[in-house]
């Protein structure tokens, strides 16, 4: 092997990681090593954007099959699933392509299309795996940077039980790219990704069924949302709770599920839906100083260092929050340490926000209720509901509920926990009120609901209804004067 090759800057990682090349960085050598099957990272390839772009389709199929509701007479034809899949890979693909071919034409970066292994503390081996970056696939190059940014992501856990049946399966990973809509499917897993992929699939005529070990699909949100989550699961799909898998083997349908309580579950495909595990075991790190938690990730500090000097890590490969928005949070933050190694700044994990796009959609931000009770707050709640509001009846919605945690000393918002159309979008002024709040601990939730015109009659008045009917000390009867339609008593409006 020849000499190594010195660069300023090693990027293991062309998720997140790969805009760590900002303008303060530019005049320096940036290796982007990318060991994936497609440039770009999980939620450009597998994750958040194409899995959204099938949940648009769903829903535009599921809002035909309910139009009659509304009293539109409405058939719907068919579903052309190449269509759909190629529409949205035609998008992605190509700016996979695109970011892939600029980091190995750039004059201040290269690309390694291949597994990087540590073989010291900032020296890796980099095997090419795949063509397209400029070097012959097969061969070994040995790297070494002064810095060195581990933001290798995760990927799908799959249990021993599925690996040893030797039953075919699928991933979130692989399952978008199938060529043909099965039958049925069985989704094994309760938690975000199964919640997001049975609502994609069923909408689209598979017939679905989820299998979880716990109780309650949605098991981390707030235990009043997962619980009405859980009871609207159970009227679209076949789901199964509280049933630990005790064997996988193929036949009926194409895969048979035994579960524990001697019930057998069948579908044509089965979709492994049981988390994510971040990509650390290959990367040589026993070879470093760098410290690995219990579940695999990363160790790092507030400002994304490692134990050894020179080496940062970022996004799902160490953040305990697997999400896109908190791991581009946290590469503005290393970029701007990497340049500024004098004016560190630090993450920002405070009120980190997150939303499963599935039927209904859910989102929260904060803190649980039990969370707060646990933390010894005088914890004051809030349930509102959609179908209360004058939106909600436009929407003929009954299922949707808005639910604020509150501390009810300081009338302060704790937390804020999400369950209906539009969920995302609505959760966002909590998101704000919570991030941008002073040393004085930000408004109150009257001040919230009270110091800004709410449009009427949007969808986000049931959060301001929510807002104003917490009990909250000191304790003020603002909802005196105020009707749950949205409309003030005396007919202003």
């Amino acid at each position: 092997m020849s000499e190594p090759t010195s660069f300023d800057l090693v990027i293991i990682g062309s998720g997140s990681g790969n805009s760590l090349v900002t303008p303060d960085l530019e005049g320096g050598r940036t290796a982007v090593v990318d060991g994936g099957p497609r440039f770009g990272g999980t939620c450009l390839n597998v994750g958040c954007i194409p899995t959204k772009m099938f949940v648009h389709a769903a829903e535009v199929a599921a809002t035909v099959r309910d139009a009659a509701r509304f009293g539109v007479d409405a058939t719907l034809d068919g579903v052309r699933w190449r269509d759909i899949r190629d529409r949205i890979f035609g998008r992605i693909d190509p700016i996979s392509d695109g970011g892939r071919d600029y980091r190995r034409d750039a004059d201040h970066t290269e690309a390694y299309l291949g597994h990087a292994r540590f073989v010291d503390d900032r020296v890796l081996e980099v095997e090419i795996t795949r063509p397209g970056g400029g070097h012959e696939v097969g061969s070994v190059h040995r790297i070494t940077g002064d810095s060195v940014v581990i933001a290798a992501g995760a990927r799908p856990h799959v249990p021993q039980p599925v690996l040893d049946s030797g039953v075919p399966f699928h991933t979130s990973d692989t399952v978008m790219r199938i060529e043909e809509l099965p039958a049925s499917m069985v989704i094994l897993g309760g938690g975000v990704i199964s919640a997001e992929f049975a609502h994609v699939f069923s909408s689209l005529g598979v017939r679905v069924s989820v299998v979880v070990r716990g109780g309650r699909m949605l098991s981390a949100v707030d235990a009043e949302i997962s619980a009405a989550f859980t009871d609207l699961a159970r009227a679209q799909w076949d789901l199964r709770t509280n049933a630990p898998v005790g064997a996988v083997r193929a036949g009926g349908e194409g895969v048979e599920l035994l579960l524990d309580d001697g019930s057998i579950v069948t579908g044509e495909l089965l979709l492994v839906a049981t988390g994510r595990v971040p990509n650390t075991d290959d990367l040589g790190l026993e070879r470093t100083g760098v410290r690995l938690h219990d579940d695999g990730r990363v160790v790092v500090d507030e400002h994304g260092r490692t134990d050894v000097d020179g080496v940062w890590a970022l996004g799902d490969v160490s953040s305990p929050y697997q999400l896109k928005h908190v791991a581009n949070q946290e590469a503005r933050v290393v970029a701007h340490n990497l340049a500024h190694p004098d004016d560190l700044m630090s993450f920002d994990h405070r009120y980190v926000p997150a939303a499963v796009f599935t039927h209904p959609q859910v989102a929260h931000v904060g803190l649980t209720e039990q969370e707060a009770r646990d933390q010894g707050y005088d914890v004051t709640t809030k349930t509102q509901r959609y179908g209360d509001t004058a939106y909600g009846w436009a929407l003929e919605d009954t299922t949707g509920l808005f639910k604020l945690v509150a501390d009810r000393r300081t009338g302060r918002l704790l937390g804020a926990h999400v369950m209906g159309p539009h969920s995302s979008t609505l959760v966002q002024p909590v998101i704000q009120a919570l991030s941008l709040a002073g040393p004085g601990g930000g408004p109150t939730a009257l001040e919230l609901a009270r110091g800004q015109y709410w449009i009427h009659p949007a969808l986000a008045e049931v959060l301001e209804n929510a807002l104003l009917g917490l009990e909250v000390a000191p304790h003020h009867d603002v909802t005196a004067d105020y009707d749950p339609s949205g409309e003030e008593v005396d007919g202003s409006g």
